[in-house]
């Protein structure tokens, strides 16, 4: 390898480096809301029978405001479909646990 491929390889490491640390840092802000998203799933127990835990027309109401809200950001349907198809679930999962 050449002393230019070398700079390259090592500029190339050094972006990547300097992206995920950038990527690490938004992941912990993410980790900040769902605490929060947490915290809020908890006060909700109080008044939720366990029949009412699941409610699916809030839950696709909620995915298509956020899909419409998620093309304005540039953010492709499928990835916020998964994302809070799986939250949701995980949400679900920890009402059951506390009603």
């Amino acid at each position: 390898m050449n002393k230019k491929a070398k700079l390259s390889q090592k500029n190339k490491l050094l972006n990547i480096k300097k992206i995920r640390n950038s990527i690490d840092k938004i992941d912990t802000q993410i980790l900040k809301y769902l605490s929060l998203r947490r915290k809020e799933v908890m006060k909700i127990t109080k008044y939720k029978k366990r029949s009412e835990i699941v409610d699916q027309k809030r839950i696709a109401s909620m995915l298509k405001k956020l899909v419409r809200k998620g093309k304005a950001l540039n953010i492709e349907p499928y990835v916020i479909e998964n994302l809070w198809k799986a939250m949701i679930r995980s949400f679900i999962k920890l009402e059951r646990e506390k009603i």
